[in-house]
């Protein structure tokens, strides 16, 4: 999802509490990963692989000189013959450390062998974030740091809330120095502009 369509989306959504509640997730992330900088562990479910938002964490961290928020994909069923990037498997949340941050993306509570694997990761040090659909309760959001639950009700869906937080952790915290406008601050605003109602006389 690119920065126009992402403007949009949240012009759709202003007065909802979206908005605040995808900046405030994003802005835990964001600092968690740059004030300990031990890396960003991604990890979804056995059934739901979180492709795309590892994909769009890397180009926000590009974008906005951010290179921790470039994540590690966990998955589960990695195989040593996998590219690097891809070979990456649950063994890892065990050597999670101190000062690391483990991600997890699940469209439900997860079973049991992850939530176990996350909860050591925890106790070893690692701060724990949570993005899940359904209920806003579950072992996994009492588990983590920082948890955003997104309920299935309709109005949104977890993907579209993926799009929503990776676009506002590659936001600068302060606005840019004037005259030093980074090209994507342009664009933001130039699509919020393009997107706004006409003046009252039109």
């Amino acid at each position: 999802m690119d920065a126009v369509r992402v403007a949009l989306l949240r012009e759709v959504l202003a007065g909802t509490g979206w908005l605040g509640a995808t900046r405030r997730f994003a802005g835990v992330l964001r600092g968690s990963v740059v004030s300990h900088g031990g890396g960003l562990l991604l990890v979804g479910t056995a059934e739901y692989e979180p492709w795309h938002l590892a994909a769009h964490l890397v180009d926000e961290a590009a974008w906005s000189g951010t290179p921790e928020l470039a994540p590690t994909l966990v998955r589960h069923d990695a195989r040593p013959s996998d590219p690097a990037h891809l070979a990456v498997g649950l063994g890892r949340l065990a050597a999670a450390r101190r000062g690391e941050t483990v991600f997890v993306v699940a469209p439900e509570e997860p079973g049991a062998a992850l939530l176990e694997r996350v909860s050591d990761a925890r106790r070893a040090g690692a701060r724990v974030l949570a993005l899940r659909g359904g209920a806003e309760d579950g072992e996994l959001v009492t588990m983590a740091h920082e948890a955003l639950a997104v309920p299935g009700d309709g109005e949104l869906d977890l993907d579209t809330v993926q799009h929503l937080v990776s676009a506002a952790a590659g936001e600068n915290a302060l606005p840019p120095p004037r005259g030093r406008r980074r090209f994507r601050d342009r664009l933001s605003e130039l699509a919020e502009r393009i997107t706004a109602p006409p003046p009252a006389r039109w």
